[in-house]
């Protein structure tokens, strides 16, 4: 599914003394690392240390205030490539005002894909790729369901499909396992493993982070805005309890409750838990 480059003598990411927040107000500050093609990054903090606001400072959905942040080689004030970021936020549940299926969620991962001035027709490259990114998330019997019928784990499943469609080279998700319970933790940390066999680089903020201790391959901790740590799952480990992130809680800035299961929810499908659909 993922476009990823053959290239490794150039970081997908690179920040140099990078700081973002609010209008004037820093958040995360003199931040510099490089993020390579096919690293699986978890990024990990307590609440309100700026996890959150570093990742939506690469899709610059927070203000840049100081240093050098350059995607694909490029300074990001001049990367016009978006399709090439996947991003799935935590606010996961999907209107049920809206009436719109699976299949039409996940292809708005397509308009990148279409000229904006014309009509936006379907073509057969963009069904495949549609059925693809279902497959891939374990979804593809819920073609033609209506999202608000599916529960919070599936719609979060939904949204890891409409970042692949667009073919990313890079998904950034932000608490991709947060409000479902372990079991469907599980289903979404496969999920994750079928992506990183691919090959598809991955930065996951994330608190569960045992849920994905069998995809992550590198490990960054935020704290106070700035970065505590930047190792291998093994270094990380062995200081465990000098830079434990966790607080108990999700982080504030996106904090989505799962949704009451609806009762036309679909049955169970392939990769949905024996016995659970409701995750």
């Amino acid at each position: 599914m993922s476009a990823v480059t053959d290239q490794r003598d150039a970081p997908i990411v690179q920040l140099t003394n990078a700081s973002f927040g609010y209008a004037d107000r820093r958040v995360v500050q003199d931040a510099s690392l490089a993020v390579w093609p096919g690293e699986v990054v978890a990024v990990l903090g307590p609440n309100g240390s700026g996890k959150s606001t570093l990742v939506r400072g690469l899709l610059g959905l927070t203000d840049q205030l100081g240093g050098r942040v350059r995607l694909f080689g490029e300074d990001r004030g001049d990367f016009e490539d978006h399709a090439r970021l996947g991003y799935v936020p935590q606010r996961h549940t999907l209107s049920a005002s809206v009436r719109a299926t699976v299949a039409e969620i996940v292809a708005v991962g397509r308009l990148p894909h279409h000229r904006w001035w014309r009509p936006v027709v379907r073509s057969a490259r963009d069904a495949d790729t549609i059925a693809q990114a279902l497959e891939v998330v374990g979804l593809s019997d819920r073609f033609d369901a209506d999202v608000s019928t599916l529960s919070g784990g599936q719609q979060r499943r939904v949204l890891i499909a409409r970042a692949l469609a667009s073919q990313p080279d890079v998904l950034l998700m932000d608490e991709p396992t947060a409000g479902v319970d372990a079991a469907n933790q599980e289903v979404l940390a496969e999920v994750l493993a079928r992506l990183a066999a691919r090959g598809t680089t991955m930065i996951i903020v994330t608190h569960e982070l045992e849920a994905l201790a069998d995809v992550v391959s590198r490990i960054l901790v935020v704290r106070a805005g700035r970065l505590a740590f930047d190792g291998t799952p093994i270094e990380f480990a062995s200081r465990t309890g000098e830079l434990e992130p966790h607080d108990g809680h999700h982080h504030d800035d996106e904090l989505a409750a799962e949704p009451a299961r609806l009762p036309a929810t679909p049955a169970a499908g392939p990769l949905d838990p024996q016995g659970r659909n409701h995750g």
